[in-house]
């Protein structure tokens, strides 16, 4: 088999393990059982939720088994780990709404056939527990101070940690301990957050069944300038295309600083390390063609082949003159001819687009001469956009250097 650790510490997969000469062993004897835990708090994973699915992906390629738990009970509780604040109680029709939107994404890193993979959801076995019972048999096992010695519960004591959060621990531990049982799961992988909650389970197995069980982290990603990864000024980067078009999908990774390229393609595409390495070491304008390899294959795998190609025709069409390329990828919307006989106010126009959320913001974009129409500046705030600016049926609209939105004029 496959040296499946050499693998996760060449792709930047590699924090933390909890016995590292063991796991190897096991890795090696064959097939090892590992999960890892994805809580569905909202409709949509967004991209810093994707690294301990590309891990378990490679881990599968290696020839191990990968078990994708579902927290549907656990996320009626929420996880305090790098949380600064308490979640929002959702329903649990809510969250088994978000569980089966966020089973489908999994299934564009892992896959579940021939019986490889195997989807589970906590909700099972968290959800019919009786409470007396639960302390009596689990809880007795965990020590209140040592657990407030974890990096995620001492960051919440700050600003006040509820007891509903407080037994999260006991509930992920739980989890370890259930799929020790039922499946011979011995590894849990997980971000470096997740190292308490971890090891918190490996010691209940320990003390319930007598049991052997390893963990393993990974960094917390972020980008060079020490942003967390996925944010942008307008919010987090999701997979589903109606929360994050494509195409902003795809300019997201194409946009990418330099210092990041080769990180990103080790650990966010399948790509080949020598290739990845090879493109990460490009320098000046050729650099921009590793942020294109990255972009589409990001895209490639979280929205398929036909939409990837849909978006790096659309980026460009955005960005070469004439507009010859394909811009059906771009972000649209059609508008009337009408609409533009009297001409239509610059603000109001960008504002109606995803380019702008409000007029106020529309407004500091043209001020600051950021914004463009078919490739025109407009830096008056009371400029009209009318018929007479329309070509090929369509306005191009600009904000910055690198966000463009399509108007289909019908």
């Amino acid at each position: 088999m496959v040296n499946a650790l050499d693998v996760l510490k060449e792709r930047g997969f590699f924090k933390q393990c909890t016995d590292e000469e063991m796991l190897l062993k096991k890795l090696e004897a064959g097939p090892t059982r590992i999960y890892v835990g994805v809580d569905p708090t909202g409709p949509s994973m967004h991209i810093g939720h994707m690294v301990p699915l590309f891990a378990m992906h490679h881990l599968q390629k290696a020839g191990h088994l990968p078990i994708i738990l579902v927290g549907g009970g656990t996320a009626r509780i929420g996880d305090p780990s790098g949380k600064s604040d308490m979640r929002k109680m959702q329903t649990v029709e809510e969250i088994q709404s978000n569980a089966e939107k966020l089973k489908e994404q999994i299934s564009r890193f892992i896959s579940f056939e021939e019986g490889g993979a195997k989807l589970v959801d906590n909700a099972e076995w968290l959800a019919p527990l009786n409470y007396i019972e639960f302390l009596r048999d689990i809880g007795r096992h965990f020590s209140v101070n040592r657990m407030l010695t974890f990096e995620a519960y001492k960051l919440r004591l700050e600003k006040g940690l509820s007891f509903i959060e407080f037994n999260y621990q006991l509930l992920q531990s739980y989890d370890f301990l259930e799929l020790y049982r039922r499946e011979n799961c011995i590894l849990q992988i997980g971000g470096d957050d997740q190292w308490g909650n971890i090891v918190a389970g490996m010691e209940l197995i320990r003390r319930v069944e007598g049991g052997e069980a390893m963990g393993l982290t990974f960094p917390l990603v972020t980008r060079s300038d020490g942003k967390k990864m996925g944010k942008t000024e307008k919010g987090a980067v999701f997979l589903d295309s109606s929360m994050t078009s494509v195409y902003d999908f795809f300019q997201y990774w194409r946009n990418v600083d330099d210092a990041d390229v080769e990180k990103f393609l080790l650990m966010y595409t399948f790509l080949p390390v020598e290739e990845c390495k090879r493109l990460g070491a490009l320098e000046g304008q050729e650099i921009n063609k590793a942020k294109e390899v990255l972009a589409y294959e990001q895209t490639k795998i979280i929205h398929g082949k036909e939409e990837a190609d849909k978006a790096l025709a659309a980026a460009h069409a955005a960005f070469t003159s004439g507009g010859a390329d394909d811009k059906s990828g771009m972000p649209s919307k059609e508008m009337a001819a009408s609409d533009f006989s009297a001409g239509i106010n610059i603000l109001e126009l960008f504002s109606e687009t995803a380019l702008c959320s409000s007029k106020s913001e529309a407004r500091r974009l043209v001020m600051q001469n950021g914004a463009s129409v078919n490739g025109d500046k407009i830096n008056n705030p009371d400029a009209l956009i009318d018929s007479s600016m329309i070509v090929d049926g369509e306005l191009i609209l600009k904000a910055g250097k690198k966000r463009f939105f399509r108007i289909i004029v019908k």
